[in-house]
C-alpha cells in the first residue's frame, strides 16, 4: 500500500533535505511543495494543522508534515514520513557530536567555532523577536511575557515550564472578547493512544529512578530517555525553549548537586549554533546532547545516546497528535482552549528570551565586546536581509577559520 506514495515520500526527503531556516520558513515551503506543486493538501489545511499544533508541545514543523502524511495515508505513512523528516538532521547532529569529541573539541571551539556561542545568541533575539511581533500585541501579553522570562530566570526547576504555560493560557481565559466561530460538536475519546503514553511516562520515570538508586552500570541512557520524554511532553515555542530547559538539567542542576556536567555550556551552544546550517527539525539538537551526554561511554553508547534522544523527544507529541487530532474539529471550538492560545504563544516568546538572557550571564559565557558585536551582526543580517541562515553559519565558521590562522 506504501508504494504508491513513493512520488510523496521522495518530496518530503528533498523538503527534509533543504528545509533551512526554522519553523517560519518550514511553513512557506510546506505549502509550496504539498499544496501548490503537489496538491496533497490545501493551504487552508495546512495552516489549520499548524495552528492545531500551536496548542500542543512539541516540534510544530514536525507535527504538521506528520499531520499531512496522516491525511494522505493514515498512521503508516505519516509515522514513514516522520522518519524521514527527521533522518537528515539527526544524522548531521549525530556526526558533529563525535566531530566535537574526536577532533579537538577544544581547538574547533576555540578557532574554526569560535564564533557559534555569540552567533547563536543573535539567532534566539531574531527569533524572539519575530515571536514577540505575532504574539504579543498588547499590555496583557506583555505582562505575561515579561513575568514568563523573570520566573524562567530566577526559579531554577524543570517544572517550572509547564506551570508557566498551564499559568499563561488561565490568564488570558479572563477575557471575554474573543469568542471562536461554530459551537463545539460531540466526539467520540479513543484513550488507547493516551493510556500508551502515560503508561511510557510512568515506565521511564520508574527506570530512571531504579537506574538510579540501584546504580546500574549504564543507568544513564534510562535517565536521558526519562529527560528527553519529559521535555517532548511538556516544551512548547520549538527548539529554542528547550535551550533553557537543557541548560538546566545538563548543566546547572548537575554543578548544584556537585555532579559532573553531562556536558559543557560551550557544547551546548556550539550544537545549537551549528544546528543553523542543519536542514530539519530545530529539535535535533536533542540528538546532539543525547550523544554528548553518552560519549563517555564509548562510541556505541554515544549512538545510542543519539538514538535514545531523538526518540525521547519526538515519540510524546506523536503520541499526543494520534489521541488528539481526530478530536481537533471540536477542540478547536472550545472558548476555553480558543483564549489560551494567547497567553500561552506570549509566554513561550518570554522562555525564548530567558534562554538568551541566561546563556549570557552565565558565569561560565565569555562576555567579550566582540561577542556583543558578533550576537548584533548575526541579529542584524538575519533582520535585514534575506541571505539565508546556512550561508550565516558558514559565514562565521570560515571567519574563526581565518583568524585562527
Amino acid at each position: 500500500m506504501l508504494l504508491r506514495h513513493i512520488p510523496f515520500l521522495k518530496a518530503v526527503l528533498m523538503y527534509a533535505c533543504t528545509a533551512f531556516g526554522g519553523p517560519q520558513v518550514h511553513m512557506a515551503m510546506m505549502i509550496r511543495t504539498f499544496s501548490q506543486k503537489r496538491k496533497d493538501v490545501t493551504e487552508e489545511e495546512i495552516l489549520e494543522y499548524n495552528a492545531f499544533c500551536q496548542i500542543l508541545p512539541g516540534p510544530s514543523s514536525s507535527q504538521t508534515v506528520f499531520l499531512i502524511a496522516y491525511r494522505r495515508g493514515g498512521v503508516p505513512l505519516a509515522l514513514l514520513t516522520l522518519l524521514i523528516w527527521i533522518l537528515p538532521a539527526t544524522l548531521i547532529m549525530t556526526l558533529l557530536s563525535f566531530l566535537l569529541l574526536y577532533l579537538d573539541s577544544n581547538t574547533l571551539q576555540t578557532q574554526l567555532f569560535r564564533f557559534m556561542q555569540p552567533m547563536a545568541l543573535g539567532f534566539i533575539a531574531y527569533a524572539a523577536i519575530k515571536m514577540m511581533n505575532k504574539s504579543v500585541k498588547h499590555p496583557a501579553t506583555w505582562g505575561i511575557m515579561i513575568g514568563s522570562a523573570l520566573v524562567t530566570i530566577f526559579i531554577k526547576s524543570p517544572w517550572v515550564f509547564p506551570l508557566i504555560i498551564l499559568s499563561a493560557g488561565f490568564i488570558s481565559n479572563f477575557s471575554d472578547k474573543r469568542i471562536p466561530g461554530q459551537n463545539p460538536t460531540s466526539f467520540k475519546v479513543n484513550w488507547d493512544v493516551l493510556w500508551v503514553f502515560v503508561g511510557v511516562f510512568l515506565v521511564a520515570g520508574f527506570l530512571s529512578e531504579w537506574a538510579r538508586i540501584e546504580h546500574w552500570q549504564h543507568r544513564r541512557i534510562f535517565n536521558l530517555f526519562e529527560n528527553f520524554y519529559r521535555f517532548g511532553s511538556i516544551v512548547f515555542g520549538g527548539g529554542q525553549a528547550l535551550i533553557p530547559m537543557m541548560l538546566y538539567q545538563f548543566v546547572t542542576r548537575r554543578q548544584h548537586l556537585a555532579q559532573t556536567p553531562l556536558l559543557t555550556q560551550s557544547q551546548l551552544m556550539t550544537g545549537y549554533g551549528m544546528l543553523q546550517a542543519v536542514p530539519g527539525p530545530v529539535f535535533s539538537i536533542c540528538t546532539f546532547v543525547g550523544g554528548i551526554a553518552m560519549s563517555s561511554e564509548g562510541p556505541l553508547w554515544q549512538i545510542l545516546g543519539c538514538v535514545t534522544a531523538t526518540v525521547g523527544i519526538f515519540l510524546p507529541s506523536t503520541l499526543m497528535m494520534l489521541f488528539l487530532f481526530p478530536l481537533y474539529q471540536s477542540l478547536k471550538n472550545y472558548v476555553i482552549i480558543y483564549r489560551s492560545i494567547e497567553g500561552i504563544n506570549a509566554a513561550i516568546v518570554g522562555m525564548v528570551w530567558a534562554s538568551g538572557l541566561i546563556l549570557f550571564r552565565s558565569p561560565s559565557a565569555n562576555v567579550e565586546i566582540v561577542n556583543i558585536v558578533i550576537a548584533g551582526i548575526t541579529f542584524c543580517i538575519l533582520q535585514f536581509t534575506k541571505i539565508p541562515a546556512p550561508f550565516i553559519v558558514m559565514g562565521w565558521i570560515l571567519l574563526g577559520w581565518v583568524t585562527s590562522l
